[in-house]
This record gives structure tokens, sequence and C-alpha cells, in this order.
């Protein structure tokens, strides 16, 4: 327990010190390990993860839906989806702001990355919010909070690395996101009503279309459509597994990209290092979590964590209630991938000790990272937005994202008492 508790304090010191945590984290895995089991014993542990990581079939999953969603993106369908819901109820006080979380829900399912969707979306529905007088506070928060959809609606980057270190079924883990995605963006669209009621001048109506216009409009996003029926439609019914459904809609996304005359040669070699330098970035942070994950569990912390949280005699729910708090404020000062990475070694064993669902949990890790994204000061979605709309200050970010927060709390509270709306869809499938 000691030499854990050690490890978690100078993990902690060397990212105070700024030393990015991929690497403070491997370090310190490392280190700990060689005086714990011998240095030889170490290297070979170390060179197995760095082999076993590059090389497992399952892991190819990750790359295959970032290129998916790169494809996606090039191909101007974010564009697409942001207009169809825009004819359809732009016409409403806030209209184009619940454009933009409808936009952000149907680009999260091709797309995986919360960061990605923020980014997207801010290209796309900033510049129209701003031409019709949308105060900036509003504009950016729903933008902020729109894209943590990206990894609540599936596929989920955070949803295939949470199901890979726990061993979880990945295509349960998707069928658990939708219900809880949807509750997400119901409640964020609550919140633009709410803002609107007490500020009109912030979101005015747009203009109403035409049924002929949003008819046109629908028709643009027949390629989302296909790509989301056949990719999860696929996984959700057993037709192949979701590597096999990440190759096809990055093959898919390549083909309509390539149909609607938006890849040339420097734009594929631009998507495909883009992808690359993600996945590299993703890989070297699961390399060293596992690397700390071998010391934690070498040591007798989880063990004995366990056993002092069942002698405190607290019920379960409220067990995992205090994680979810511990999260939530961690996801204040981390990042949230290394975050979930450096503290599942810890709460999985306890949370699967004390009889829980493993699929209901990693909904309930995805909701913690989607606050932690939009929570200041650190929130990763808040600082995409700053580097990309110059022109907005940063407090006026962080002013437009708190409602949008509290909303994110609510779903957690929701999901964290009422299991089955997690569990029901995984319950259909084999």
């Amino acid at each position: 327990m000691t030499e854990a508790l050690i490890g978690f304090g100078v993990v902690f010191a060397l990212a105070l010190l700024r030393v990015p945590l991929a690497f403070a984290m491997g370090a310190v895995g490392f280190v700990g390990l060689g005086f714990l089991r011998g240095w030889l014993p170490t290297m070979a542990n170390a060179a197995q993860v760095v082999y076993d990581t590059g090389f497992a079939y399952t892991l190819s999953v990750v790359p295959l839906f970032i290129l998916m969603g790169n494809f996606v993106a090039r191909a101007g369908l974010a564009q697409e989806l942001f207009r169809a819901a825009y004819t359809c109820i732009g016409h409403v006080r806030g209209g184009l702001a619940h454009a933009t979380i409808i936009a952000c829900a149907g680009f999260g399912a091709i797309c995986g990355s919360s960061v990605a969707t923020a980014a997207t979306m801010s290209k796309v529905a900033y510049p129209p919010m701003k031409r019709l007088g949308y105060a900036d506070y509003l504009s950016t928060g729903v933008i902020a909070a729109g894209g943590t959809l990206g990894i609540m609606i599936p596929p989920s980057t955070i949803m295939i690395i949470y199901g890979i270190v726990t061993e979880t079924n990945i295509g349960k883990l998707f069928a658990a996101g939708i219900v809880p995605g949807l509750i997400c963006a119901a409640l964020l669209m609550a919140c633009v009503a709410w803002i609107t009621w007490r500020d009109p001048e912030a979101g005015p109506a747009g203009g109403r279309a035409t049924w002929g216009q949003r008819a046109e409009a629908l028709r643009g996003i027949w390629g989302v459509a296909l790509l989301v029926v056949v990719v999860l439609g696929g996984i959700y019914g057993g037709v192949f597994t979701a590597t096999e459904g990440a190759g096809i809609g990055a093959s898919g996304a390549f083909f309509f990209a390539l149909a609607r005359r938006a890849l040339t040669w420097r734009v594929l070699y631009e998507v495909l290092v883009e992808s690359a330098r993600t996945t590299a970035m993703l890989f070297t942070i699961l390399i060293a979590a596992t690397l700390f994950s071998s010391f934690v569990n070498f040591t007798s912390m989880p063990g004995d964590l366990k056993d002092w949280i069942l002698h405190l005699g607290l019920s379960p729910v409220m067990v995992v209630g205090a994680m979810m708090l511990i999260y939530v404020l961690l996801g204040t000062i981390m990042e949230e991938l290394s975050m979930v990475l450096l503290t599942i070694p810890v709460f999985f064993p306890i949370v699967t000790g004390l009889g829980f669902d493993p699929v209901w949990f990693g909904v309930l890790i995805v909701l913690v990272v989607q606050i932690g994204l939009i929570s200041p000061p650190v929130g990763m979605n808040l600082f995409v937005l700053n580097a990309l709309l110059r022109d907005v200050p940063l407090r006026q970010i962080f002013r437009g994202v708190w409602l949008f927060v509290v909303a994110l709390g609510v779903a957690l509270f929701v999901c964290l008492e009422v299991p089955a709306l997690s569990l029901w869809l995984p319950g259909f499938m084999k």
C-alpha cells in the first residue's frame, strides 16, 4: 500500500511540474516495478507491454475509427448535419444553439472524439451564430458542451480504451451509451431553452424554412445515416466485431469523401498524418498507463483499498458515488484520458468486487470525462475553442459553460441512480 501511495504522489508531483502525464505514469510505473520485482523482470515486462500494445488486433479499432472521423470531417458532413438541424428548428428562440447540439450528436455518431467534434463545430456553427447576434458566452458554451457528446454517442474513443483495458465488451459499451447520450443532448437543449428564456437577446430566433427546404436539407445527411446504420447496426446485430465495423466505417467514409470530390492527394496525406499522430498519442498514454497499472497491481493497494471500503459499511451505490466525485474533482485539474487510465487499476476491482456491471461503470466514466472536458480551469474543449476562436475572451468561454456542467452533472446522477438506462440496450445483445 505504501509503495503505491508513493507512486501516486510522485505522478502528481511530476504532473504539477508540467511533465506530460503519459511520461510521468510510464516512468513511475517502470521504476516502481523495478524496485519491487527487480530490473530484469521489469525490463522484460515493459518490452512485452510495448509489443502487445502495438500488435494487439483489438486495438486496431482505435486508428480505424479516428480515420473514419477524419474522412467524414473532410467530406463536409458536419456542415450538412448542422444545416439539416437548423432548417428544422432554426426558427425557434435559440434555434442555432439547439441545432448545434443536434449536429454534435450526429457528428459524434461517426467521429468518436470530443475534441474533434468541438473543433469541427466551432468552424461550422460559430460563424452563423455570430452573424445572427448570439451572445459569445452562449455560442461557445453550447459548442464546448455539445462537443462532449462525441465520446458518449458511439463510437467513442474513451469507451474503446476503457473496454480494452478492463476487457469489457466494446459492442455492449457502444449500445450502453445511446440512451445516456440522448439524455445528455436533451438536458443540454433544456439549458439552451433556459438561457434564452432568461436572456432572449442571447439567442434570437432565425428565419423559418419551408418544408421543401427541410426535405432537401435532410436528404443531404444520407451519408451520415448510412454510415451509422451500417457500422453500429452491424456491431449491435452481431454481424461483425467492433474492429471489423471500424474498418468498414473507415472504408465507407473514404469512398464517400472521394465521391464528394473532397479528397486530393494533399488532403489524403493530411488525413493520414493527423490520424497517425492522434493514434500515436493515444497508444503512448495507453502503454504508460499499462506500465503504471502493472506497478499498482503488484502492490497490495487494490485489495487493501477494497477491504477498507467494505469495512466502512457504506452502501455500494455510495461507494461508486464517492468515486464519481473524485473523478469530477480530478477532471478540473487533469487531462481526462490520463485521469481514467491512472485510476482504473484502483477503482475497477472495487466496482466489480461490489457486484456492479462493468458496462454501467463505463458509462459513468464517460459521463465524468464529459464533465471534465468542459470544467474550468483545464477543460480540454474550452482551450480548443480559445485557440480556434481568438476573438472570444477565455472568461466568456468559462462563463458560458457552467450551466452545461450542471446539466451533465444531472445526467451523471440519473445514470448512477437508474442503471437500467445504460443496461437496457446491451441486454438485447448476445
